[in-house]
C-alpha cells in the first residue's frame, strides 16, 4: 500500500501483448475502436452484472473500464480488445492494444493537478480497482484490473 491505501499498480515492460490465461477460463473478448466505447461500457456493464457485481459497484466499475479503454483507442493503437473473466472470486477485465510506451515512473501514482483536464485515466482506474496491472513492450500494452466481488 501507499500514501492513499491503494496499493500501487505492477508495472512489467517484458513484452506486453495479452498474456495467456489458464486453460478453462471463460473469457468475453470485444474488440473496439473510439466510436465504439459506449458499447464498450455495455459490455462491460453486462459482464459485471453476470458475474454477479453489486448493483452500487457497477458505475465506479465502469469509469475505470472507461478510462483505460479509452486511453488504449487514444494514446495506444486504433483498436484495442476488452477482455473479460473470472478468476478467484473477482471479475477481472483485460484491456490491449499494439501501442507501446516506456514510462518514466509506474503510471497512475500521482494524482491529477486540480485543475487537470487530462492525464488522470490510470490514477482513476487504479484508485477504482482491487489490482491494477500494465505490461507494456514491443508487443503492445495489456492493462488488467481485477475488481471485487460480492
Amino acid at each position: 500500500m501507499n500514501e492513499d491505501e491503494v496499493p500501487p499498480p505492477r508495472f512489467l515492460t517484458d513484452g506486453g501483448g495479452s498474456s495467456p490465461l489458464p486453460s478453462g477460463v471463460a473469457v468475453k473478448e470485444l474488440t473496439f475502436c473510439v466510436g465504439d466505447l459506449p458499447e464498450v461500457r455495455d459490455f462491460a456493464a453486462l459482464q459485471a452484472r453476470r458475474a454477479g457485481m453489486a448493483a452500487d459497484s457497477i458505475g465506479d466499475f465502469l469509469v475505470a473500464v472507461n478510462e483505460v479503454a479509452t486511453n488504449a483507442v487514444t494514446h495506444g493503437a486504433a483498436k484495442a480488445r476488452l477482455r473479460a473473466w473470472c478468476e478467484g472470486g473477482d471479475l477481472m477485465i483485460g484491456v490491449y492494444d499494439d501501442g507501446h510506451w516506456i514510462p518514466e515512473e509506474p503510471p497512475g501514482m500521482v494524482a491529477p493537478h486540480d485543475y487537470s483536464t487530462s492525464g488522470m485515466g490510470l490514477w482513476v482506474a487504479r484508485k477504482l480497482t482491487k489490482e491494477l496491472v500494465l505490461r507494456t513492450g514491443q508487443n503492445g500494452t495489456e492493462l488488467i484490473m481485477r475488481f471485487k466481488l460480492p
